[in-house]
């Protein structure tokens, strides 16, 4: 959605969306952030006490999946895998409530305790501390998915290649990204061509394909003191665990320093749990599928997401030669 009408009703829907929580009229809502879904943050000066609200995206999650997500975030808590946020009950039990208003779209909503903290800086003079971290929270998390016993209504969609950059993207259509088309659409179509053809023989067994967070970057972790929060599971899902490094690297992919990234992420890893060299080997596949899916993202979130807006064609004018130099090593 976008346009100040728009927001309008959105931060109405927001406000509906206290009552069965018990906020009143007295929280003060402030966006935070707008990209699958609306975040907001709600402060209640009757107690307090600060939460994050996330109205979701209708058509994108159900209420059973987004539930998922959560039995997911409060296992790994609980199995001191991971620390991370809170959901908060309505007051009738339920974690996943729904807002509608007669002239907005009902969507699912979440509210969580608000978590403090800030994430690592990625202009830090050092900042491969921050890659050698989420290489041992990748680590801890993948070994977790791979043993945990999903509850029977558990259900997230997959991130494999149909629904990455095939015929059925849940982002849409990589061939709908901004300034795609001419000679840069068929650049991306042997890219996209030799990256199917690299996943079909790197397979989707079980060691290698799994329950993912599937956006690891800094900008969802949480430093606070000496504790280290995960956040924002919205795109967790089936996909390839080294699919959770090319995350690390979004929207930075051409950056000079992503092979030193990539080197700390990878002692982080190997510090918690082995890594074979076919699991390395496929590090640039996954690299060049989550960048095509980005200009993905971009195409179709353009109308109404700001980030989308802001990176535009020149993040597809900048996925050029990545691709060039994507197939002149592989195809």
């Amino acid at each position: 959605m976008g346009g100040t009408a728009d927001q309008d009703a959105i931060d109405r829907l927001a406000r509906a969306a206290l009552g069965p929580y018990g906020l009143g009229d007295d929280a003060e809502l402030r966006l935070v952030n707008v990209s699958e879904n609306y975040t907001y943050r709600v402060d209640d000066p009757t107690i307090g006490a600060a939460y994050a609200m996330r109205l979701h995206r209708p058509g994108y999650h159900s209420a059973e999946a987004i539930a998922s997500e959560l039995m997911w975030i409060d296992a790994l808590r609980a199995d001191g895998v991971v620390d991370s946020v809170v959901a908060v009950p309505a007051r009738d039990g339920r974690l996943v409530t729904q807002v509608a208003l007669p002239d907005v779209e009902e969507r699912n909503v979440v509210l969580f305790e608000w978590a403090e903290g800030a994430p690592p800086d990625p202009d830090a003079a050092d900042p491969l501390p921050g890659y050698r971290t989420l290489g041992r929270i990748a680590a801890r998390i993948h070994a977790h998915a791979r043993g945990w016993q999903r509850p029977a209504t558990f259900t997230r969609f997959a991130w494999d290649f149909d629904h990455t950059l095939g015929a059925h993207g849940h982002w849409g259509r990589w061939q709908d990204g901004v300034g795609v088309e001419g000679d840069t659409l068929a650049l991306f179509q042997r890219t996209v061509d030799v990256i199917e053809r690299r996943l079909a023989a790197y397979g989707t067994g079980p060691e290698r394909f799994g329950l993912c967070h599937s956006d690891q970057r800094l900008a969802n972790l949480l430093e606070d003191g000496d504790l280290i929060r995960v956040i924002d599971f919205d795109d967790c899902g089936f996909g390839w665990y080294m699919y959770d490094f090319a995350t690390t690297v979004s929207f930075f992919e051409e950056h000079p320093r992503v092979p030193d990234f990539r080197a700390a992420w990878l002692e982080g890893y190997r510090e918690v749990a082995p890594l074979g060299q076919a699991d390395e080997d496929e590090l640039d596949t996954f690299v060049m599928l989550r960048r095509l899916l980005l200009v993905t993202w971009i195409g179709s979130h353009y109308a109404f997401a700001t980030e989308a807006q802001e990176l535009g064609e020149g993040y597809t004018i900048g996925t050029v030669p990545l691709a060039e130099a994507y197939l002149s090593r592989y195809a």
